[in-house]
């Protein structure tokens, strides 16, 4: 059984998103990925789609959901907040559950429509540079 990673933001449209499709992208065969939010937002935002779709992502299968669909029903070998207030809000079962990290990353949502593309780039470039430590951490050589 592949170990379980989970990222959590506050809206699970934007950077929860591109983690779970990054990693997924760099990690190969190593993880079962999954992403939520506190409080979703129900759909992900176009210029997530876009910036991942420029570094050969495709993100149009994944979904905005809650964490509480997991609640008492998957075991996370990982969970990464990926925002302040998921780190907050998150219920305390899953930050208590295998390996907790909080990796802050600004939030596209929050951006002027007019820069939220070039702020999304840079957000995920920042996710992808992580992930890349991370899986380096983990004894795995990113793709």
């Amino acid at each position: 059984m592949l170990p379980k990673v989970l990222f959590l933001c506050t809206g699970n449209s934007a950077r929860s998103q591109m983690a779970e499709g990054l990693l997924r992208s760099l990690s190969g065969e190593h993880f079962a990925i999954f992403s939520a939010g506190t409080e979703p937002k129900g759909s992900i935002l176009p210029e997530v789609q876009a910036a991942m779709r420029e570094v050969g992502i495709d993100i149009s299968n994944q979904w905005s959901k809650s964490v509480t669909e997991y609640l008492g029903r998957v075991h996370f070998a990982h969970v990464i907040t990926v925002c302040a207030d998921a780190e907050e809000n998150c219920p305390a079962v899953f930050l208590n559950m295998g390996s907790h990290e909080h990796w802050p990353f600004d939030d596209p949502a929050k951006s002027e429509d007019g820069t939220r593309l070039e702020t999304t780039r840079r957000v995920r470039d920042q996710i992808e540079q992580r992930l890349r430590l991370w899986l380096t951490e983990q004894g795995i050589a990113p793709k």
